[in-house]
Parts: structure tokens; sequence; C-alpha cells
């Protein structure tokens, strides 16, 4: 009884790591509605892996399968994978992808001169190699890549963890 009160079952590991992909993502659009940061297109790459685990995590809080949590830990490794290479663009480790810069492009052919003109609207150019916000010397893509880390390693100890009533 004790054991069971101290060691999280599988199902609470995954509910927990599918509600932390959660609050980064509401966090990631809270910074871009409510902040005004208009996301690169590396940041909206990092967004989809939460978006899976978030699925991943409801479903594996009615049906805690290990498959379920190895595939959480896996959106999240592969997450901490974008994160690292957008925080090496960032610091100019590495170049970034050709996309980066151009995710605000149009057609301006379907555009008339006066829209063509106008400076007061129209999509905000946001360059991948650019730090919008940071804390501690960190990028949010940083902060993300850690976090991914972090949640990785719920989602192996979901993994790991017996399921409620197994002996």
């Amino acid at each position: 009884m004790l054991q069971m009160l101290v060691t999280p079952t599988r199902r609470t590991l995954i509910a927990l790591a599918g509600l932390g992909s959660a609050v980064i993502l509401l966090s990631a659009f809270g910074f871009q509605y409510l902040g005004g940061l208009a996301p690169c297109v590396m940041c909206l790459w990092q967004r989809w892996p939460h978006a899976a685990a978030i699925v991943l995590g409801a479903v594996g809080a009615v049906i805690p399968s290990a498959i379920i949590a190895a595939l959480g830990a896996l959106s999240m490794i592969g997450n901490a994978g974008i994160a690292l290479y957008h925080t090496g663009v960032e610091r100019d480790w590495w170049d970034g992808p050709n996309t980066c810069g151009q995710s605000a492009a149009q057609d301006l052919s379907s555009l008339s001169a006066s829209a063509l003109l106008d400076t007061s609207t129209g999509p905000q150019l946001v360059l991948c190699d650019q730090v919008a916000w940071s804390m501690f010397g960190l990028s949010m893509a940083s902060w993300n890549g850690i976090a991914c880390l972090v949640l990785a390693g719920i989602w192996i100890m979901g993994l790991r963890a017996r399921r409620p009533g197994a002996a």
C-alpha cells in the first residue's frame, strides 16, 4: 500500500508528461498571442511533437500502455533534437534550413500595388537565427530542449512503471 503512494503508476506518469507538453504549448501560444512574439519556422516545428504528446497523454491516461509511453518518449526525444538544432542555428554553430525566414513569404503576384506598399499590416518575417526572448542566456528553443529531455524522462519512467494492479 505504501509503495503505491510513493511510486507513481504508468497512468499517472503518462498523464503528467502529456500535461507538461500542454503547459509548454500553451506557453508558446501565450508568448505568441499575448506577448507578440511571432514564431519562426523552427519554432513551429517544435510545437508538433508537443501536440502529439498531448494526444498520447490523453489516450494514455485512459489506456496506460507501454507503447503509448514509448511513443511519447520518442516524440520528446525528437523534439529535443529539433530544439538542439534550432539552438545551434541561433548560436551560429551551423546553418539553418533554407526555409527559415521564408515562412512569411507569400505570392506577391496576387497582391495589388497598394497592398504591396502597405506596411501597417501583413506577415512579420521571423528569422530562425534571431533570439526573440531569452532567460539566463538560454533562448526559448534551448529551454524547450531542456523541458523535452525532462518530459522524455517522465515518459520513460511511465514506460518502465507497472500498470495499476500489476504484481
